[in-house]
């Protein structure tokens, strides 16, 4: 079985959730899950159910967020945050060890911060109350209504696609039941830094289990294949879809994450994006999940730079603490390399 990083595409794979529900289309609809989900990683999802008008209305408070004066970005900055949570400023997040050109607002769940003890696990600092900008009261309302909606979408992927692999469709259910750890960003990319680096974001894995990402009318998103990278243009309805490690450690590298970036738009052009991550709680530990495939599984392959932990909170932390210095040394100095 070859590597999904070893497999060149023209294009991402086009994966309709609503055949699932079909009858006479199910057994295709598995198939075509199955094979994207393997193959490539990456698909767009279409017959979801989420409307276009609630496509339109995220993406209007993203815009709406990105406008506010900088004062009012800056008043809700993640630094004021131990949980990771908040604003970030434009070249402030690191991937790859180098600076990203765009501006985010990072969104989780909203639930009062966990009493993290000296001896309970650093990730809980990861659970805690969002900030939300004075001057845009609807922001929050829109987005956690947006975060609950796509994560029952995000639920009933996950269970197609365990299905779809031969394993219990029920596998993680339990792992997602209580308190899952939901994940949004709204994502401006400003167009080209001044510099001249095309870094909007940097090539990485999702350190998580599905993202759902909706993207504007600008392209720039690239996927690893084969030796290089695929354009992804945005397809108007769809969310694209990956795969990230969570799933690779639950499958023995069966399923696996894939390498993405994203591309600076030209000039003064602006990019709007805004991907969910759905994630488990974060004491979850990821066992591996039981079906035939396993016999044609290659395993995982362990990256020294990269190290993956079957305990979801120490996997999410760990990319916080690489993608935000700053906040871990601010709050969490004990994380932080010397």
């Amino acid at each position: 079985m070859p590597s999904p990083h070893t497999i060149a595409v023209d294009s991402l794979p086009v994966i309709d959730l609503s055949r699932a529900d079909d009858p006479a289309s199910r057994a295709a609809f598995l198939e075509e899950l199955h094979t994207a989900a393997r193959d490539v990683g990456f698909f767009h999802l279409t017959g979801h159910g989420v409307t276009d008008a609630e496509f339109a209305r995220i993406l209007e408070l993203t815009r709406a967020f990105f406008a506010l004066p900088e004062a009012d970005r800056l008043a809700v900055s993640n630094l004021r945050s131990p949980h990771f949570r908040g604003y970030t400023r434009v070249g402030h997040e690191l991937t790859g060890g180098r600076s990203d050109w765009r501006d985010q607002l990072d969104v989780g769940a909203e639930r009062a911060a966990a009493g993290v003890g000296p001896d309970d696990p650093a990730y809980l600092w990861l659970e805690g109350p969002n900030q939300w900008p004075d001057a845009l009261p609807e922001l929050r309302t829109g987005v956690l209504a947006w975060q609950e909606r796509l994560a029952a979408v995000a639920h009933r992927l996950l269970r197609e696609l365990l299905t779809a692999i031969g394993a219990p469709a029920g596998f993680f259910d339990a792992a997602f039941a209580d308190r899952p750890h939901l994940h949004t960003k709204l994502i401006r990319y400003p167009g080209s830094a001044p510099s001249g680096a095309d870094q909007g974001v940097g090539a990485h894995k999702d350190y998580g289990f599905l993202t759902l990402l909706l993207q504007d009318s600008v392209g720039g998103l690239q996927v690893r294949s084969g030796d290089g990278y695929l354009d992804v243009p945005p397809v108007p309805g769809a969310f694209v879809v990956n795969l990230g490690e969570l799933l690779e450690i639950a499958t023995e590298g069966y399923l696996s994450a894939t390498d993405h970036r994203v591309v600076s738009p030209p000039g003064a052009v602006e990019r709007f994006s805004v991907p969910f991550f759905y994630n488990p709680r974060l004491d979850a530990v990821v066992e591996t999940v039981p079906g035939t495939y396993l016999d044609r599984a290659p395993g995982v392959v362990h990256d020294a730079g990269n190290p993956l932990h079957a305990e979801y909170g120490r996997n999410e932390l760990k990319g916080w603490v690489r993608a935000h210095p700053g906040v871990a040394r601010t709050h969490h100095p004990e994380l932080v390399a010397g």
